[in-house]
Parts: structure tokens; C-alpha cells; sequence
């Protein structure tokens, strides 16, 4: 993986930008290529947990095949499933890691190993960022938690983009009801 001084590089551009958008598909987006581009990896991906099927859906991703990321639902308790629970998990040999639900496909992929680390909003596991790597790498304390930091930057930002247009809503609703002239 690449300097440290790069990954505070990172979050100090991914952390401007993202206080800049409301987007939360932009926030997604621009929080993968970060990681990746910092990171020098094959791909990243982020998913959010669909609370009625317990599946981790793709939000974005980057360096990842359309086939790979299409290869079958992603059980939020199947695979990799102790990070949503316990935090950060790093699988160093895809081929001989039982947590891994698709390993034939990962191989196919070119991925050797893969970090996945729990996006929070207090105390709920929302998604997750996974990172894949085309070597077998071991990683470490500071791949972690860079990893982690702008996984839980991605939180807070996604919850906020959430509320600000909950909020909208509301203010349309109410702009709606103050000009019926029933009231």
C-alpha cells in the first residue's frame, strides 16, 4: 500500500469534498475512487445493507468488473458477515478463507485479499467498504484505519445527505399546505 502521507492527503481532499455535497451517490462514489487511488488497489467497493433481504448492495465501486459485482446476492451474514458486527476483517487468501461466499468468482476476478470494514451511524452497522487487492497482502494497523475513517466519514455524510432531504421534503410538504387555499 502507499505512503501514509498520501492517505492524510486523501482525507483531507475526500473530507473537502464531501462537505461540500449533498449528493449522497457523489459522497459514495468520490469515497471508493479515493480509496482506491490512495490505497494503489485493484478495486473498492461500498454496500449498504437492504434491511428487508439482509443483502449488501453495491452503491459504487471502482476497478471491479460488471460481472464480479453482478456474480449473486451478497448475504449481509454470510460473507464477511463479523465486520458488520464485530468490525474490520481482513481475509489475506481469498482461496482458503471459509468467510469469503463467492471465492471461485473472486479468484476469477484477480482478487488475492480483501479488507472489509463496517460503515456505523451510532451503534447500527448501515453497509459496508470493502476493499480488493490483486496480491495477497497482509494488512496493516494503518491500512485499517484509513479505511475505517472514511468508511465512518461516508456514515456521517450519507445520514446527513439523508436528513437534509428528508428535510426538504418536509419544507415542500409544509410550502404545499400553507398555499391550498382549504387551510
Amino acid at each position: 500500500m502507499k505512503d501514509l502521507k498520501l492517505n492524510y492527503e486523501t482525507l483531507i481532499k475526500v473530507t473537502s469534498s464531501l462537505s461540500k455535497s449533498k449528493d449522497p451517490d457523489e459522497l459514495i462514489k468520490m469515497t471508493v475512487t479515493s480509496i482506491q487511488s490512495a490505497l494503489g488497489i485493484k478495486g473498492c467497493a461500498l454496500f449498504l445493507i437492504n434491511r428487508e433481504t439482509m443483502e449488501l448492495e453495491v452503491a459504487a465501486a471502482t476497478g471491479l468488473s460488471d460481472e464480479y459485482l453482478n456474480k449473486g446476492t451478497v448475504s449481509a451474514l454470510k460473507s464477511i458477515g463479523a465486520a458488520l458486527k464485530e468490525g474490520p476483517v481482513a481475509v489475506a487468501d481469498v482461496g482458503d478463507d471459509p468467510r469469503i461466499q463467492y471465492p471461485e468468482e473472486a479468484k476469477k476476478e484477480g482478487i488475492a485479499s480483501i479488507l472489509s470494514v463496517p460503515i456505523m451511524i451510532g451503534d447500527n452497522a448501515v453497509g459496508a467498504v470493502r476493499v480488493y487487492t490483486a496480491e495477497k497482502w497482509e494488512f496493516t494497523l494503518d491500512d485499517v484505519n484509513f479505511v475505517q475513517a472514511l468508511a465512518q466519514i461516508a456514515g456521517v455524510m450519507i445520514e446527513m445527505s439523508r436528513l437534509h432531504k428528508g428535510q426538504s421534503e418536509y419544507i415542500d410538504v409544509l410550502a404545499t399546505m400553507c398555499e391550498s387555499p382549504e387551510l
